[in-house]
């Protein structure tokens, strides 16, 4: 394969990595190993979309076909018939736009197509559904009626209420991240690649240690790996299988909310705030790197503020308004 191709091959006719994984390799610095497959998957559906088109070399694809690509992803409509969020095609074009960025740079081209390419823009979204801490517990009451393995469950939905990590986080979680003893819960290589310490509360430490003490021995494949978390085949659990059980206790339960393991994130940092915790704080045990990001979950904590106002601020609770001022007696 010529340099400068972009077929999804690993390696090339000499043995050589091709461009695409040369630049993920590039991108594997300072970036977690969850973020460069996403990276990896996006690229390459790019490069299927060109081979489709009779495009296999960079310096075939031109401003406007790039163009014609980010307008495809505009007009596609999923299988139910919905178009593609902007978020995620701003995820499919963000890979593409520094896969060509880095061709320029390694002088695989004399410029840049996508220099110019305009992402789509997308905005800040609040958290659409939290759920009440009564809502929690009626879900966390379903694992009772699923035997051993709800026992397991209840431990990744405690995890997942007391410390508000990410489902990529949870899944990789070994033996030795857990602290039962001091209450800790060490997060490695998380979003962007760092690593955190976070609180881990007394009942998630209850519900972990007697899952590892009562159920993980059953589900254990030697040679152990360590993985915190098994599935019945004894392997680590997949994004995908973590979604669909913990949404089926979400179901069972009656909430009527949308959402599954990342509800709990939601859940844990709104409820925090709302009995007082300092922001700068959740932004820490969530592991935000800007304060901003934190800040949308101010935004849905004003609604219990502006109820406590309405309850307690004197103004609010006189009878007079402003339509009995001017009337005549």
């Amino acid at each position: 394969m010529e340099a400068g191709q972009i077929q999804a091959r690993r390696r090339d006719e000499r043995g050589q990595p091709g461009d695409e994984i040369q630049w993920l390799a590039s991108q594997a610095l300072g970036l977690s190993l969850h973020t460069v497959t996403v990276r990896e998957r996006m690229l390459k559906r790019f490069i299927f979309w060109c081979d489709e088109r009779g495009l296999d070399r960079v310096q075939d694809i031109t401003r406007p076909i790039l163009e014609r690509y980010r307008r495809y992803l505009y007009h596609y409509r999923k299988p139910d018939g919905e178009p593609i969020r902007f978020a995620t095609q701003q995820q499919r074009l963000v890979p593409v736009k520094a896969f060509f960025k880095w061709l320029t740079k390694e002088n695989h081209l004399l410029y840049n197509p996508a220099s110019e390419m305009e992402l789509p823009r997308v905005h800040r979204r609040l958290p659409q559904h939290v759920l009440t801490h009564a809502e929690v517990e009626r879900i966390c009451a379903q694992t009772l009626l699923h035997g051993e393995l709800g026992i397991r469950d209840r431990a990744i939905i405690e995890t997942f209420y007391s410390t508000g990590i990410r489902r990529a986080e949870l899944a990789v979680l070994k033996l030795y991240d857990v602290d039962t003893q001091n209450g800790t819960l060490m997060v490695r290589e998380g979003k962007g690649k760092k690593d955190r310490m976070v609180p881990l509360g007394k009942r998630a430490c209850d519900w972990i240690e007697r899952y590892t003490r009562e159920i993980r021995p059953g589900l254990v494949v030697e040679p152990d790996a360590g993985w915190l978390f098994l599935h019945e085949f004894g392997e680590p659990f997949s994004h995908n299988r973590l979604t669909d059980r913990v949404k089926k206790y979400i179901d069972s339960a009656g909430i009527g909310k949308p959402g599954a393991c990342h509800i709990f994130r939601h859940t844990m940092a709104t409820l925090m705030l709302d009995n007082g915790a300092d922001i700068r704080h959740i932004q820490a045990i969530l592991g935000h790197s800007q304060l901003s990001t934190t800040e949308i979950y101010t935004q849905v904590s004003i609604r219990k503020l502006k109820a406590v106002h309405a309850l307690t601020h004197p103004a609010d609770r006189r009878p007079d308004t402003a339509g009995d001022w001017g009337e005549a007696e």
